[in-house]
């Protein structure tokens, strides 16, 4: 259900606003929509359903004290690709 909404702003903002929306082929409406959207969209609202198989395996890695990935990462890469 769509609602009606009042803003207050300085004109100047609202004018250049509705020349970028105008510019984009989109109504001021949907742009400021999809920018509250994205705001208010939380990564931790979408559950993440873990299977079993991945459950199982979480902490059977350990990697020593010492262990740099980003070098070991680097050398695998160089080998790779040189």
């Amino acid at each position: 259900m769509k609602t009606k909404l009042t803003l207050t702003m300085e004109q100047i903002l609202i004018e250049k606003a509705k020349m970028y929306a105008k510019e984009q082929g989109r109504s001021l409406s949907e742009i400021i929509a999809n920018i509250l959207k994205s705001m208010v969209t939380d990564v931790r609202d979408k559950e993440i359903e873990i299977t079993p198989l991945v459950s199982s395996m979480k902490g059977t890695f350990k990697a020593p004290k010492d262990f740099d990935y980003k070098k070991d990462l680097e050398n695998e890469l160089t080998k790779k690709y040189l």
